[in-house]
């Protein structure tokens, strides 16, 4: 178990393993071009070699890359809907130049289709993000979402129809989840104490199957259990509580995980050192 934060790339993305190194980063996570849209970053052969080079420098052998924050593979509108498959895509392919252990994604929003017609439209998009990628790391992570308006992902049945849907026509090793503390406690699955967190990766366990899941968003909620609003809080500050994050860093089925903090800026460093101390108790 290891844990690290999202770790800005301004200035380049050879800059990251340093600033998560100065923070006590023992991996990291990070975007790899803007967000908010706009065209991917020129990696270089320069960058490239600079940015492992750093990481092994500072003994950061895990880190993640994010897709930006447009991604939406229910989309009614074309131009979205397949500029969000090429973004995956070039996200795996980066990941792959610089040795990403996995690539970390929203699904998006089925607002402007019916129920059906989105989660079948993104299913095909999966595919058509995975099709000749058989066999090949990294990972593709679904990430789990807090479930405000129509976004897609809130639930683990959801996640589970469309892992178990794409893998009909990609390799089985394409697909893996990401859990976000926050997002699953503001959609219902309950975090705040030991027997809360035993039932809800039970659940996962039943539903989707705990090998798929890879990697741990930790974020404290400001929002209400069950309340579908995505609010990150640092941590002991929210809603699910230091109790709750004990008892997530000491359940067995987690200890091979890493944990990435996406908490509120101001306070990451200490979020860290809390996550050491619970796990040390």
């Amino acid at each position: 178990m290891n844990f690290g934060a999202h770790i800005s790339i301004a200035g380049g993305i050879e800059k990251a393993p340093e600033r998560a190194h100065k923070i006590g980063c023992e991996c990291f996570q990070m975007f790899s071009r803007s967000p908010q849209g706009g065209k991917s970053l020129e990696i270089t052969e320069d960058k490239i070699n600079n940015f492992k080079k750093n990481c092994r420098k500072y003994n950061l052998e895990n880190y993640y890359i994010h897709t930006p924050y447009y991604i939406n593979l229910a989309s009614a509108n074309n131009r979205i809907y397949y500029g969000s498959i090429s973004a995956i895509k070039k996200e795996l392919e980066t990941a792959d130049l610089l040795g990403a252990k996995t690539v970390v994604t929203h699904l998006g929003s089925a607002k402007e289709l019916g129920e059906k017609e989105a989660r079948e439209k993104l299913v095909k998009g999966l595919i058509k993000v995975l099709e000749v990628e058989k066999g090949r790391d990294p990972f593709l992570l679904l990430e789990i979402t807090a479930g405000s308006g129509n976004i897609v992902g809130d639930n683990f049945e959801e996640i589970a129809y469309f892992i178990k849907e794409a893998e009909k026509e990609i390799s089985k090793n394409s697909l893996g989840v990401c859990f976000d503390t926050a997002h699953a406690f503001a959609s219902g699955y309950d975090l705040r104490n030991k027997k809360a967190v035993q039932k809800t990766f039970d659940d996962f366990d039943k539903t989707i199957g705990l090998e798929k899941l890879k990697l741990i968003h930790c974020n404290d909620s400001k929002s209400d259990f069950n309340s579908h609003v995505d609010r990150h809080e640092n941590i002991g500050y929210g809603k699910i509580g230091t109790e709750g994050f004990e008892a997530i860093l000491k359940e067995p089925r987690l200890q091979n995980l890493d944990f990435i903090l996406e908490t509120p800026k101001g306070k990451i460093e200490e979020d860290l050192e809390v996550l050491k101390g619970l796990k040390k108790r």
